[in-house]
């Protein structure tokens, strides 16, 4: 019996901080990757707003969203067709952070924007902070019963390991690098047993980040970089997985995000 020809699906994820904002550099970088399907965060627009056509033009016909004026915002942008978007509250209050659906009706791909948890890395002083943290505990309950093959991407706001940060010393005590955090996301990442794509084709302790803080006009001068974007796959959809890359020169283009575009090609 002849087998089916394997085809390489390409999943693209950047947090984008403000879609409309963006139009030339969104353009540059579907150019440039053609990814299949692309996962956005913080698009920073409602529903209404969100610029359908720039894609639809663009070949990207399928479309879902989770979008909310002005703040986070989530969107996948599909060549191919997707099915049964939904989405999960996991702040508990209403705010648009995350998109899930099936591809190929093979595996699920769930997008999300978990919050950055504010300055203070104490929630008795910070709500922000204690609210991350139940979100990360909200999805930990969520991944404990998944079944399906799924991706689970997007900007996760925490660089769990030492050496995705420019200093574990210095970013101990800073929001997205704290042990509590990192510890948070462990649990999530033991309840699923996921595979965490960026460390498994760029393994540790090997140079990984994914965000450069505006501050700096040149983020290459002193490279203060984080990982906080990732994609994970469950065991058996990790296996399929063949490709990963870091998009960093995004970072130095014109008016760019401070994150950049995650890539990776899943074999069907």
């Amino acid at each position: 019996m002849r087998k089916s020809p394997v085809t390489r699906l390409k999943i693209a994820s950047w947090n984008i901080n403000s879609v409309r904002a963006r139009p030339d550099l969104v353009s540059r970088f579907l150019e440039q990757s053609n990814p299949d399907i692309l996962c956005l965060q913080e698009t920073k627009a409602d529903n209404n707003a969100f610029p359908k056509n720039f894609f639809t033009d663009r070949g990207y016909d399928h479309i879902a969203l989770n979008g909310q004026r002005m703040h986070h915002g989530v969107a996948t942008i599909s060549k191919v067709p997707l099915e049964e978007d939904l989405r999960h509250d996991w702040q508990d209050n209403g705010e648009a952070r995350h998109i899930g659906v099936r591809v190929a009706g093979q595996f699920r791909l769930e997008n999300v924007y978990i919050p950055a948890g504010g300055d203070i890395p104490d929630r008795n002083e910070n709500p922000k902070f204690g609210q991350k943290l139940d979100f990360l505990e909200r999805m930990t309950s969520w991944a404990q019963k998944l079944a399906e093959p799924t991706l689970l991407v997007g900007d996760f706001n925490v660089a769990p390991l030492e050496c995705d940060v420019w200093s574990h010393k210095a970013l101990l005590k800073v929001v997205s690098h704290t042990p509590v955090e990192v510890e948070a996301l462990s649990r999530l990442q033991e309840a699923h047993d996921w595979v965490d794509l960026g460390r498994k084709f760029i393994p540790a302790p090997q140079r990984c980040y994914t965000w450069w803080s505006y501050r700096s006009k040149d983020y290459t001068k002193n490279d203060r970089g984080r990982r906080l974007d990732h994609m994970w796959a469950s065991p058996v959809l990790a296996e399929k997985v063949v490709a990963h890359e870091v998009h960093e020169p995004v970072r130095g283009w014109e008016k760019p995000s401070d994150h950049v575009p995650l890539v990776c090609e899943v074999a069907l």
